[in-house]
């Protein structure tokens, strides 16, 4: 059994289509007059559809089910005191979201493994070929709706009756396939209520857009090239050369997903709508538990709230907070894919996510009192700790199976580790390098802020201007080849 996965197809936000398309629907967005909140959300429904269509028109059948079935639900769920019964419903729509999930992104999983455990007691079952086809951001928004039908649940919001504001919530073209997953708490309340053009929000939008566009297209895409060719070729090479491979992986999919990321809240932006930061410089944690509050944050704080948060959290003894963390960081490793190697990834930041827990308090003590000089050079070497984990960690993440990935993490760490590296004299290897650090220096000076140029806005206009062109100099000349939004897959 196999997946399909059509990328090509796609409206790319790094393509000529979505150029053209997003024009012309923000201008006949707010040629809309003001107060006609149904038709300007019924424009955004039709957008989003033609965006996700624009792949394969069949799945949006599959979107518009999810939708009148959360909404349905929601609406039952209002007029329903029952406790019995309110359960049933909200076990309906969990099964519904999750088993819609678990067909499209898991079946192969499952099969295969089933085979392989009689296989391994003598027992040879037939397997066959099924091909699925592959839902982009089927993880993204069957998670939206979900979290809806449970807040409604539990009464934290109130049920709308707008079935228009909550299909443009469901399907808003933005996030729709690679997030934030965003809270109806946060985002619908914006379908209901008039919105206005805000041409200071409309600026910084673009801008995030643009550094957005920066860390794909520049910075991504060209990473994209070394990492392929090395990762492919592993077992041939050197641990310098899988090394450098690990590092420009971190930066590729840092820099792939959080650009998708600010494309997308920038987006939202142009249209009037506020949508959550999703990461917020991860790469600069000074432990593992930092780093899971700044990366993925939509996706992580979902964990939180609607399994971790229930499962007792961090109540109770040490055994059960250690085995809620394990239980997470399984299930988060799996949302990402059905392989061992996603698996493996999620329970080795468990893993170092309970040894952060349990030295967290000794090593507080002990930087709170040392001097301000100290401390600096005591915080760099936790930062550059937390990142060399997860530049190991990422290994898992980007091989196509387990051994494979011991293997590589086995290299890096043998005496080829200290052989030079012939990927260092490449002039591609360079340029890219310089323009990484350039990278880290910006996203450095803007940790503070929402995006890394927000405060661009705020400077002296020919420096501005200077930026913004030198930004746009960067996307013409150092684009890397083509390459799908990694998270497209998820």
């Amino acid at each position: 059994m196999t997946y399909t996965f059509f990328e090509l197809t796609f409206m790319l936000f790094n393509s000529i289509d979505f150029a053209l398309f997003l024009p012309i629907v923000f201008l006949l967005y707010w040629v809309i007059p003001k107060g006609l909140i149904k038709t300007q959300n019924l424009l955004l429904i039709i957008a989003s559809y033609v965006f996700y269509g624009w792949w394969d028109w069949r799945f949006l059948l599959l979107i518009l089910f999810s939708t009148m079935v959360d909404y349905t639900i929601g609406i039952l769920l209002s007029k329903e005191d029952n406790s019995t019964k309110r359960k049933a419903l909200l076990a309906t729509s969990i099964l519904v979201n999750i088993g819609i999930l678990v067909f499209f992104k898991y079946s192969n999983f499952f099969i295969e493994n089933f085979i392989s455990a009689f296989s391994f007691f003598g027992q040879n079952i037939d397997s066959y070929s099924l091909n699925i086809i592959l839902p982009v951001g089927i993880s993204f928004y069957t998670f939206q709706t979900l979290s809806y039908t449970i807040d409604v649940y539990h009464r934290k919001i109130e049920p709308t009756a707008d079935l228009i504001a909550f299909a443009a919530f469901v399907s808003f073209f933005p996030q729709l396939v690679a997030g934030p997953i965003e809270r109806a708490s946060n985002l619908l309340p914006q379908f209901t209520t008039a919105r206005s053009f805000s041409s200071t929000k409309a600026i910084d939008g673009l801008r995030q857009m643009l550094w957005g566009f920066f860390k794909k297209i520049v910075i991504a895409d060209n990473c994209a090239v070394f990492v392929t060719e090395i990762f492919n070729n592993s077992q041939s090479l050197e641990g310098s050369t899988l090394l450098i491979g690990a590092v420009l992986f971190t930066v590729q999919i840092y820099c792939d997903f959080s650009g998708y990321s600010d494309i997308a809240i920038g987006t939202s932006r142009l249209f009037g709508f506020s949508m959550m930061q999703n990461f917020a410089f991860p790469y600069f944690s000074k432990n593992i538990g930092d780093f899971w509050k700044r990366w993925h944050i939509s996706l992580t704080s979902w964990f939180r709230d609607y399994l971790y948060i229930p499962l007792g959290g961090s109540r109770g003894s040490a055994l059960l907070k250690t085995r809620n963390i394990f239980i997470i960081f399984l299930i988060s490793g799996f949302w990402h894919g059905a392989n061992w190697t996603f698996i493996v990834w999620g329970l080795l930041h468990a893993f170092f996510f309970v040894l952060f827990l349990l030295v967290k308090q000794k090593t507080l003590f002990i930087v709170d009192t040392q001097s301000r000089p100290l401390r600096i050079f005591t915080g760099g070497g936790q930062m550059l700790l937390t990142f060399t984990f997860v530049v190991l960690t990422w290994v898992f993440f980007r091989s196509k199976t387990v051994t494979q990935a011991f293997e590589y993490t086995g290299t890096i760490f043998s005496t080829s580790l200290f052989t030079a590296a012939p990927i260092t004299s490449d002039i591609k290897f360079i340029k890219l390098v310089f323009l990484i650090i350039g990278l880290l220096i910006v996203e450095w000076q803007g940790k503070s802020r929402k995006h890394a140029i927000e405060n661009i806005g705020s400077v002296f206009l020919p420096i501005r201007w200077l930026t913004y062109i030198i930004i746009i100099l960067s996307l013409i000349t150092f684009q890397g080849s083509k390459q799908d939004f990694i998270y497209f897959q998820f």
